[in-house]
């Protein structure tokens, strides 16, 4: 066939395009899973190319791979490391649960672009997948290690900063927001007095525990299953091999890779990127609650809450002129319910390991980095086109505090909480403040009164008319 050429692997011959750099294995299984068109992301592929890199330099210094291979693989490596050769990865995550056919489309690809580089003809194995590029590693523990080095970077790269902004500017509007009082809510009920500062002090303090969350699970990712090769014993690496090349990784990413202190459970077992998927559904969790609050005291502009204006950013409707809707918001609620899904997803996954290996690994690999950088950009956006320009609306948050029936909490100590109901339940009947029926019962004097209801101290521990 023109524009083609004949590779093989041992299973037989397979036609591939002449102008890709992956050969029959990917061929293969281009035509095994045709499932989704999702292949494996960028991330992913970033880790695969430093691994393959570092472990063609290793091999070298162990005096397992001559030189000129070697610096022909690291070359070619690192191409796919930064990106280059992306259009020769065209796998379909739902593949074979090792991950086998994409370790092996690295090693092909990895392997014809470092032929290339050595100006030989790509395809005649000059440079072998196998016995080059995959020497001292199997599938079995190079695609877990390429999950576990995406993600712990990814998180702390991407992720924690992301999320450190978004607690830099809730911080800030807790502090802009101190001097608002407005009416809190339980049940969807008016509830007592609080500040508005209060209120995103507490979506500030969501956002700081789940960012420790994720800053503990890196430390369960930074051990990597690299050196345990088919099944955890490494048979066919140099006892050497997993410890340096694992330093290479460390140093160029700037975290603290080290060997897993088992091969078997890294190998069999999932828990470390199980937690990880835990800690990104806590963070989905918080932000939900967070945005979905926002969302609701800005809604409006007349006949909602309103104690929130939310910056408009574009049409609402197609049918409403001037409608505007909580976009934003409504998108990182989104993403925050897409993450909470890949969390079961991943769960399952991690119960899938039979005897020594796991076998839904690519599956687990595509739902942990999506929900990293879905969570990633989304912050990103609810931060620049949301909280960054939010501002409050100091005369309706007033407003509702005078008009809410739960003020008549702070008379409950003075005049008992029967009495205070009663009051309460006249207010609410009679269309006025428990201010006015208060006043009109002349239970305490007028002074006493505006002290007791006053709305600020009420924000505060203290009982009031007792201790303050």
């Amino acid at each position: 066939m023109k524009g083609t050429r004949t590779e093989k692997d041992s299973m037989g011959s397979m036609t591939v395009p002449s102008s890709a750099l992956y050969g029959a294995q990917t061929a293969r299984a281009c035509e095994n899973f045709p499932i989704s068109g999702i292949p494996f992301p960028r991330s992913f592929l970033r880790a695969l190319g430093l691994i393959k890199e570092h472990a063609a330099r290793v091999n070298h210094e162990l005096g397992l791979l001559d030189e000129r291979r070697a610096i022909a693989i690291m070359d070619a490596a690192e191409e796919v490391a930064i990106g280059n050769l992306d259009e020769h990865f065209p796998l379909d995550i739902f593949q074979t649960g090792s991950g086998t056919s994409t370790n092996m489309n690295a090693n092909e690809v990895i392997a014809n672009r470092a032929s290339q580089l050595l100006g030989e003809r790509i395809g005649e194995k000059n440079v072998h997948p196998n016995d080059h590029v995959n020497f001292g590693q199997s599938s079995n523990d190079v695609i877990p290690t390429a999950m576990h080095l995406a993600a712990a970077v990814e998180i702390n790269d991407q992720l924690l900063p992301a999320m450190a902004e978004m607690c830099k500017l809730l911080g800030e509007k807790a502090r802009d927001y101190d001097s608002i009082v407005t009416i809190a809510r339980t049940h969807l009920q008016d509830a007592t007095p609080i500040r508005l500062g209060q209120i995103f002090g507490g979506y500030f303090r969501q956002v700081a525990i789940a960012s420790k969350e994720l800053e503990h699970v890196i430390e369960g990712l930074c051990e990597l299953p690299l050196g345990g090769t088919a099944v955890g014993t490494g048979l066919n690496t140099h006892p050497e091999f997993a410890q340096r090349v694992i330093a290479g990784l460390a140093e160029v990413t700037a975290l603290p890779f080290r060997e897993a202190r088992d091969h078997f459970a890294a190998q069999a077992g999932k828990e470390h990127v199980v937690a990880a998927s835990g800690a990104l559904k806590t963070t989905a969790v918080a932000l939900f609650k967070i945005a979905n609050d926002i969302r609701f005291l800005g809604s409006g502009p007349r006949c909602g809450l309103g104690e929130l204006k939310l910056p408009a950013v574009q049409p609402g409707s197609s049918i409403m002129p001037g409608k505007v809707n909580p976009v934003i918001a409504e998108s990182l609620m989104q993403v925050c319910a897409q993450v909470i899904g890949n969390d079961s997803v991943i769960a399952l996954g991690g119960l899938s390991g039979n005897f020594e290996l796991n076998v839904m690994m690519p599956v687990i690999a595509h739902n942990l980095l999506q929900s990293i950088k879905l969570l990633t950009n989304a912050i990103n956006q609810f931060c620049a086109r949301c909280l960054i320009n939010l501002e409050a609306n100091r005369e309706r948050c007033e407003s509702l505090v005078e008009e809410s029936l739960a003020m008549c909490t702070a008379l409950a100590p003075v005049i008992g909480y029967d009495q205070a109901a009663e009051i309460a339940k006249e207010a609410y009947s009679t269309s006025r403040t428990v201010r006015e029926v208060a006043s009109s019962k002349n239970i305490v004097d007028d002074a006493d009164l505006f002290r007791l209801l006053d709305p600020r101290p009420m924000t505060e521990p203290g009982i009031p008319g007792k201790t303050r």
